[in-house]
């Protein structure tokens, strides 16, 4: 006998309405919580074009009655703000750079090395994200400061070098990596770190692609650290020195959201041009 053709049943108009009912739900609270998270955002975007009195007009008004644009201006020539903006993006980068190193060697290491304690070792890793920053402060001064690292730039970048979190997410994607490939690599004759150059770090671009990321946005926002480090004010970066002028009663406060506004900027496009990517990188990572 033929075997009857099955007929994929028809969503009746109940479970259909349902179904829009659900999506139309999702949006409006999804929309919600953007709108709620982007109101500070916009608050301070739209801040930094008005005048000192329009900032302190009560009730408050939202559209700025004239767009003062000598605000930036003002802020960008009356403070050292090439200084900060030096500092934070040799900071960034030189932090960035050590952090894909030093990461993606340990990754490599836990993910294609056998050896006698390599579980406890990754573990031990990924249990040190646990641990607050305030926990550690104190001895991390104390070496930093023993190095003769205060108040210089080397003290804000060799400390938060190695991160546990980018070892993660190296490792786990290096595991996705077939170890015969490596192998073939060392009978071809090829060392171990020009295995590792060569053939290990091209494929593991999108990885490293998201730990570059959020390496620059976390370094570009550190506040607390560079906050303990810096004693003096050529080595401050944009998030201390905006927070030392905030202290200062003689500092307008348009100025201080001119300078935060422009401050956001770099991650902001960094974040625009690199989400697909971010977006990308995490999903491949997770299910490997």
């Amino acid at each position: 006998m033929n075997a009857q053709p099955t007929v994929a049943p028809r969503r009746t108009w109940t479970s259909l309405g349902k179904t829009r009912l659900s999506d139309a739900l999702r949006v409006v609270v999804l929309t919600a919580g953007a709108i709620v998270a982007l109101i500070p955002v916009l608050w301070t975007l739209l801040g930094a074009f008005k005048s000192p009195t329009e900032l302190a007009a009560r009730p408050p008004t939202f559209l700025p009655d004239s767009w003062a644009l000598t605000n930036f201006t003002e802020a960008l020539t009356r403070f050292d703000f090439t200084t900060y903006l030096r500092n934070s993006v040799v900071v960034t980068i030189a932090a960035t750079a050590i952090t894909l190193a030093i990461n993606s060697m340990a990754a490599y290491a836990l993910a294609k090395y056998n050896f006698r304690g390599k579980t406890f070792l990754f573990v031990l890793t990924l249990a040190t994200i646990m641990i607050p920053l305030q926990v550690i402060l104190i001895p991390v001064y104390q070496v930093v400061a023993g190095l003769g690292l205060v108040n210089t730039l080397w003290g804000m970048i060799i400390p938060a070098a190695a991160t546990p979190t980018g070892v993660f997410l190296l490792r786990q994607y290096m595991l996705s990596i077939p170890d015969e490939l490596i192998e073939a690599a060392r009978v071809d004759g090829s060392g171990e770190f020009r295995t590792f150059l060569r053939i290990v770090l091209p494929l593991c671009t999108p990885a490293l692609a998201v730990v570059a990321i959020f390496s620059v946005m976390w370094r570009w926002n550190d506040f607390l650290w560079p906050l303990i480090v810096a004693q003096s004010s050529d080595v401050y970066t944009l998030p201390v020195a905006l927070a030392r002028f905030n202290a200062e009663e003689t500092v307008p406060f348009n100025l201080i959201l001119a300078m935060s506004v422009v401050s956001i900027v770099p991650v902001v496009i960094i974040y625009l041009f690199f989400q697909r990517q971010i977006a990308t990188g995490i999903a491949n990572t997770g299910g490997k």
